[in-house]
């Protein structure tokens, strides 16, 4: 399949998202209508979306630069794959203590 490169589709697919986590969070509440459904609910959807940016955003820009999202199945393959090597990150701190101490 072709990666979308109309606009308009790139928004259509974000909308129809956002209805379809909505409606089903609303469909879930109305079937479970309580306090501890409605905050697990929102705990869910904020944890979820936290581990999105950080697979996407702070991986890239902080831990390895090279690195470059395509997608959860890329990044689960990329943590699977990716080597016991020292991160970017990491290496220039210590080069900084190392230019520190010597």
């Amino acid at each position: 399949m072709a990666d979308l490169k109309d606009a308009r589709l790139i928004y259509l697919k974000g909308i129809l998202f956002l209805l379809s986590g909505g409606l089903a969070a609303l469909l879930l509440l109305l079937d479970h209508p309580s306090l501890k459904t409605a905050f697990l609910l929102g705990l869910a959807i904020w944890c979820s979306a936290r581990f999105y940016y950080f697979a996407f955003y702070v991986i890239e820009h902080y831990v390895d630069g090279e690195y470059r999202f395509a997608g959860l199945w890329s990044f689960a393959g990329y943590i699977l794959s990716r080597s016991r090597k020292p991160s970017n990150v990491t290496q220039q701190r210590d080069d900084l203590n190392d230019e520190v101490v010597g």
